[in-house]
């Protein structure tokens, strides 16, 4: 299981990549995210944004 590490309380904002150096996008399982529970806080641009396991088993982002 990986433990999240604390958010600096304001980032730097990144500079997009030129598409010739794009690389493929990230990816982590939903468990990973989430952990044992059914939501996971995520920053992005000084916002916070919840991720939510529903009923159903869908995933839901809002603001």
């Amino acid at each position: 299981m990986v433990t999240p590490t604390p958010l600096p309380a304001h980032p730097p904002a990144a500079a997009p990549l030129p598409a010739a150096v794009a690389t493929p996008p990230l990816r982590w399982n939903s468990a990973q995210l989430l952990g044992a529970g059914h939501e996971a806080l995520v920053e992005h641009r000084g916002e916070c944004y919840r991720l939510r396991l529903t009923a159903l088993g869908k995933l839901i982002l809002t603001k």
